[in-house]
């Protein structure tokens, strides 16, 4: 088979990590990937959902300017296309036909989105030769397309490649069963080339692949999937692009986390008869007969901790650049929190470019400097002291004796001093200030705001205490050596706020903590299921409960962080500050 011009398809799975709203930028960094496409001969070069303008642009698009600069830039890059078809996601506006001529259409939508499409274009030799409009917009979770776009509708098509009938679609569309993709192989693709804007999710990538194989199988033609890759706000998209034969099985699968250009040969079956033929538009001509077949990547998938690692890495590198950043600081305090988070940080910029601060208190244990400064000299960052008992001491006075140390208010009162120390030193030295509260202290409230929430990005928002343990001695054991010292990863957890403080003084142990939070805020259940599961005792269920319910108001002002679970603070759990609801207590 491999030797016959219409046995294979050389496809090139084009993983680019495109900018939001960049629309020059992402077209030069898809002409570089379909160059490097070309170079390799391929027959099609794939680019994921909405590379063009990056994903999701959200509310830009009720910008009619935006969207026309983005049919611009589309055009722009379709004229700079060659032999090679390429198929990329943009937005399509009004003002385009399904053919891809510019003509004026005025097309009755919502009133936020009239005629917006979220689409696929087919372009060679210069020209846009046809486009696909997503039909599935999704609507749960972090998306929200309806708000943004129209659903595509009419006729589908294909386009025919290399000699071989292809379709296109776009992520959701594989998705339903007995849907697009069927309706495509129905009508004579022998091949459907699924572009996708994909968030990662723990354990995700397992879950796409038997989605998609399901897909094909029913089907009875293989699926390219193509995954954008990189951070955008709180969404990590993480590529692991992939292509499932006709049969179900994974054939191909690409590098995560990182951008790549994959070229490699699939096999085309012969598609199986439908009740008729869709219309085929002419994109390039048949391959050169009798090339050798080239296989494409089968990478292993990562493990759970690896995930989490680098979802947490591109997450970090993508804010603080695309942001226009360069370096970073936080407050590095000796603790496990802190330390990850100082790790994930020169992982992602580069020791040079991170700058811990350490903000010793009357109430500071001399472990915790020596830790502190042990974490920045075994990830090699500089670091500052600036000690906050003249401030603390300073400002107690100016209440004339109204807080005295050993309250909470007096608690709070040095954090928020680290806090604008910290925003001082940004505000200086152009640092975008990391925070370092994880999950569990943001689910309860353990935290103060404008203290130690002050900042613009918070790393470990989404990673459970438990887990950031678990995170430390995962990358103690990759670089073989303890860039996190021991003491940190097994000293009892404590903010030092007054004197010998733990904090399962105030809270349940983590080990106890976390799962019921797992089941409140990451499974939905109330307090009744909780109780009912029997995993602690009524009264702990309930002051956790309580606890997360009370802290919507931090958590609402709160820095943005990356998304790693399917529960995250933000886009996924968007419940109300104002709610007398108490799930704790309901029946």
């Amino acid at each position: 088979m491999a030797g016959d011009a219409t046995a294979a398809l050389r496809v090139a799975i084009c993983q680019v990590n495109p900018t939001v709203g960049d629309l020059v930028g992402n077209v030069a960094l898809a002409r570089r990937a379909v160059a490097a496409a070309t170079a390799a001969t391929a027959d099609v070069a794939v680019l994921p959902e909405l590379a063009i303008t990056g994903y999701p642009p959200e509310d830009l698009l009720l910008k009619p300017g935006f969207v026309a600069e983005a049919g611009t830039a589309l055009e722009d890059f379709a004229a700079s296309t060659g032999p090679v078809a390429v198929v990329i996601g943009f937005v399509d506006g009004p003002d385009r036909s399904d053919d891809g001529r510019t003509r004026a259409l005025a097309v009755t939508g919502s009133d936020a989105s009239p005629g917006v499409f979220n689409a696929a274009a087919v372009c060679a030799d210069g020209k846009v030769l046809g486009i696909y409009r997503k039909r599935h917009l999704p609507n749960y979770d972090v998306f929200d397309e309806h708000r943004h776009f129209r659903p595509g509708s009419g006729p589908l098509e294909l386009f025919e490649i290399a000699g071989i009938p292809v379709g296109v679609t776009i992520c959701e569309d594989a998705w339903i069963p007995d849907g697009p993709v069927t309706e495509l192989a129905r009508g004579g693709a022998a091949i459907v080339l699924d572009i996708n804007g994909s968030p990662f999710r723990e354990a995700k990538q397992a879950r796409r692949e038997q989605m998609i194989a399901r897909q094909a199988e029913q089907a009875g033609v293989p699926i390219v999937y193509v995954n954008l890759v990189g951070g955008q706000d709180e969404l990590v998209f993480d590529g692991g692009s992939f292509v499932v034969g006709s049969t179900g099985e994974t054939l191909v699968r690409c590098a995560s986390f990182r951008e790549s250009v994959d070229v490699f040969d699939v096999e085309i079956g012969n598609p199986r008869s439908g009740n008729g033929r869709l219309p085929i538009t002419p994109v390039t001509s048949p391959a050169t007969p009798a090339r050798n077949f080239v296989p494409g990547p089968l990478r292993e998938p990562l493990a759970p901790n690896a995930e989490r690692w680098n979802a947490l890495v591109l997450a970090t590198r993508d804010y603080v650049r695309k942001c226009g950043f360069t370096d970073v600081g936080l407050g590095l305090s000796g603790g496990v929190d802190s330390s990850v988070t100082a790790a994930v940080a020169v992982d992602a910029l580069g020791p040079d470019r991170v700058h811990g601060v350490l903000m010793p208190s009357r109430y500071s244990s001399e472990h915790s400097v020596t830790d502190a400064e042990k974490v920045a000299a075994n990830l090699g960052i500089e670091t500052r002291t600036v000690p906050i008992e003249p401030a603390h001491r300073a400002l107690l006075g100016m209440f004339g004796g109204a807080v005295s140390p050993g309250e909470l208010t007096d608690q709070n009162l040095q954090s928020r001093i680290r806090g604008a120390v910290l925003m001082a030193l940004a505000n200086e030295h152009g640092w975008l200030v990391l925070t370092t509260g994880n999950k569990s202290e943001a689910a309860v409230g353990y935290s103060t705001l404008y203290g130690d929430t002050a900042g613009a990005f918070a790393v470990i928002k989404d990673v459970f205490k438990t887990t950031v343990y678990e995170l430390g001695w995962w990358r103690n054991r990759q670089a073989g050596q303890e860039l996190i010292p021991e003491t940190v990863l097994t000293k009892a957890p404590s903010a030092e706020l007054r004197p010998d403080q733990r904090d399962d003084q105030s809270l349940p142990p983590y080990d106890v903590l976390d799962p019921i939070l797992a089941l409140y805020v990451d499974g939905d259940l109330t307090g009744a299921e909780i109780r009912a599961r029997a995993i602690v005792s009524d009264h702990v269920a309930e002051k956790v409960c309580g606890l997360v319910d009370r802290a919507e108001y931090k958590r609402r002002q709160s820095p943005v962080g990356p998304c790693l679970t399917g529960k995250a603070f933000g886009r996924d759990r968007r419940m109300p500050i104002v709610n007398r609801y108490h799930a704790a207590t309901a029946p």
